[in-house]
C-alpha cells in the first residue's frame, strides 16, 4: 500500500517510516502542509497519517481541502498529533478523519490501526482466498496450501493492490503509483518486472495475474485445464 506521512518532527517521521517500510508499505514523507494539499491533488494513496501542527498549513486544513475534493474524500486518515484538547480530536473527527492517535504511542497500535483502515476501506474480509492463494490482511502474509509465500516489499505492494480490486481491473499506471514513492526514479514499464515475478511466484496457486489489453491487469482464479 502506498501511504503519506505528514509529520513535521524530522526523527519521529524517520522511525515511523522506517518501520511501515519493513512492513511492506511504500511511504512518502512530507513535513508540510501546504506540500501535502500538493502531493494529495497529483498523487493516489490508500492512507495518509496526518499530524495537526504543521507549518505552511495547519493539519486541519489539510483535512477539510482533501474532503472537499472528490479524488481523495474517500482516503482513510489517520490524525497523529501530540495535541491533547478535545476540542482538537471532536474537530478533526468532524472534518472526515477516520482515526485519532495521540503521541507518544507505540508503533504495534500504529500499524493495528493502520491495518484495520486499509483492510475498511477496501471492505476486505480478514482472510482473502483466490483459488488456493490465501492472503492475511492483518499480518499481510501470503500463502499457497498453508506454505507461506515469500514477496518482497514491491511484489507485496502488487498483490495487495490487485486484492483491493479484485474482479476488476487496475490501469498499469494506477498500479505503478502505488508501488513507487514519487521521489524514486523509475518508469511506469518497470512495473511489469514485478507483475511478472509475482506471476511466477503464483504460478500453480489457482490465482493468476491477467493483463488486459487497453485496462491493465486484474487478479483472479487462473482457468482450470480440462
Amino acid at each position: 500500500m502506498r501511504l503519506l506521512l505528514v509529520e513535521d518532527h524530522h526523527e519521529l517521521a524517520e522511525w515511523v517510516a522506517k518501520a511501515l517500510h519493513g512492513a511492506g508499505h511504500m511511504v512518502d514523507v512530507l513535513s508540510r502542509g501546504d506540500h501535502a494539499d500538493h502531493a494529495l491533488l497529483t498523487q493516489p494513496y490508500d492512507l495518509v497519517i496526518l499530524d495537526l501542527s504543521l507549518p505552511g498549513m495547519d493539519g486541519l486544513e489539510v483535512l477539510r481541502r482533501m474532503r472537499a475534493r472528490a479524488a481523495s474524500a474517500k482516503i482513510p486518515v489517520l490524525v497523529l498529533t501530540a495535541r491533547g484538547a478535545t476540542g482538537d480530536r471532536v474537530r478533526g473527527l468532524n472534518l472526515g478523519a477516520d482515526d485519532y492517535l495521540p503521541k507518544p504511542f507505540d508503533l504495534a497500535e500504529l500499524e493495528a490501526r493502520i491495518k484495520a483502515l486499509l483492510r475498511r476501506s477496501g471492505n476486505l474480509a480478514p482472510l482473502v482466498r483466490v483459488g488456493r492463494l490465501e492472503f492475511d490482511t492483518d499480518s499481510r502474509l501470503a500463502s499457497v496450501d498453508g506454505r507461506s509465500l515469500a514477496l518482497t516489499p514491491r511484489e507485496l505492494a502488487v498483490l495487495e493492490a490487485l486484492l483491493f480490486r479484485l474482479g476488476r481491473p487496475i490501469a498499469r499506471e494506477s498500479l505503478f503509483e502505488k508501488v513507487f514513492g514519487f521521489d524514486e526514479e523509475a518508469r511506469v514499464e518497470a512495473i511489469e518486472i514485478y507483475v511478472c515475478r509475482l506471476r511466477k511466484k503464483l504460478e500453480g496457486s489457482g490465482a493468476t495475474v491477467s493483463t488486459l489489453r487497453g485496462l491493465g491487469y486484474s487478479l483472479g482464479e487462473a482457468p482450470v485445464d480440462h
